[in-house]
């Protein structure tokens, strides 16, 4: 039974212990601000045998599970805005069960320049800009036509992104919110946990049926997600959204560097 759940692949009790510790890292750093496939998608190809579509499935495994933990923690002290959260999310679960197609059919390594370079764009514009999300200016009224158009149009794009790949997604979502909508940083993240549970949840609706969650690793990544993601999800509410837009900035520069790496190594290989 346990050979059939970590599907073939020869699961050591030192793999357990560091694939638990990188998940409590990495749900504590999407329950503040997204980002946490960072830490999470690495140690899931670091494993051996691991390819990397498998690595993608498994991740929203962990994902998904610390999401739900860190979306309730917030939802219990924030109350979401509907008309984006809504439209945003219905729109992200389909783009990620397309994004999740399309993960299965186009190099990885074809999406990391542009969102190298869109990551670039995302931390000079939120470092040149220091009041950014510090409190909501919502751009449009809620009811509006435009408000609800673009929270569906976020939600599309950033689903895609995340079935095909995945780390910096709750980054992505935040930005988006924050800059396009008006949301304070910690409104900002609140709603990008539920956004992001639902684009885990769309690309697994495609990677399950076929075949490529290895689950005993994703159960094994879910409950160091849901541990880190509660916690996280409490440093933010006691902290406040000056505190998330520091671990932004950080978490958007560590991306940066990791891309950046992996640019500059392909392109001398």
């Amino acid at each position: 039974m346990f050979e059939a759940l970590a599907g073939g692949i020869d699961v050591t009790w030192t793999m357990v212990l560091w694939l638990l510790a990188a998940g409590v890292l990495a749900g504590w750093i999407d329950a503040v601000v997204g980002g946490g496939g960072l830490i999470q998608l690495p140690a899931l190809l670091l494993v051996p045998g691991m390819s990397p579509v498998q690595a993608v499935a498994t991740n929203k495994i962990g994902s998904i599970a610390g999401t739900t933990a860190s979306a309730i923690t917030y939802l219990r002290k924030i109350t979401p805005d509907r008309s984006a959260t809504i439209p945003a999310a219905a729109s992200a679960f389909l783009g990620a069960v397309l994004g999740a197609k399309l993960a299965t059919l186009v190099p990885s390594d074809a999406f990391t320049p542009i969102i190298l370079v869109a990551l670039i764009g995302v931390g000079i514009f939120t470092v040149l800009n220091p009041s950014l999300g510090a409190d909501a200016t919502l751009r449009f009224g809620e009811s509006s036509k435009r408000h609800h158009a673009l929270s569906w149009l976020i939600g599309l794009v950033i689903g895609i992104y995340d079935g095909v790949l995945g780390p910096g997604t709750g980054s992505f979502l935040v930005i988006a919110f924050v800059s396009i909508i008006g949301f304070s940083f910690l409104q900002a993240s609140a709603t990008a946990k539920v956004i992001n549970w639902a684009t885990n949840f769309g690309a697994l609706v495609y990677f399950i049926p076929d075949g490529q969650v290895v689950w005993l690793l994703g159960v094994i990544m879910a409950v160091g997600n849901v541990t880190g993601g509660i916690f996280g999800a409490r440093t933010a509410l006691a902290r406040g959204s000056g505190f998330v837009r520091v671990i932004f900035v950080i978490v958007v520069s560590a991306l940066i560097l990791k891309l950046g790496f992996e640019v500059i190594t392909s392109l001398i290989h």
